[in-house]
């Protein structure tokens, strides 16, 4: 399963900037809608296109990888058959 790193890429831009970034804040300045920020911050699993990847790695100024990361899934584990 895909894991997005949202959560940990704000307190990273709050640290640095020494403020409070909101969710409405990304929102507008990505043009992506505030229940999509929401959902990839709450929705263990949720799903999303590779424009809203791009938007937010722009505005992060980060690499995909920086973003997101594969966790393997233990309740249904891939046959490795």
């Amino acid at each position: 399963m895909i894991r997005f790193k949202l959560g940990e890429m704000i307190e990273k831009r709050q640290f640095a900037e020494g403020r409070r970034i909101t969710i409405n804040e990304i929102a507008s300045a990505t043009g992506l809608n505030r229940m999509t920020l929401s959902k990839i911050l709450n929705q263990k699993g949720y799903g999303t296109g590779t424009e809203t990847i791009d938007k937010l790695c722009a505005y992060f100024f980060c690499e995909v990888s920086d973003l997101m990361e594969y966790v393997q899934d233990v309740s249904n584990p891939v046959d490795s058959e």
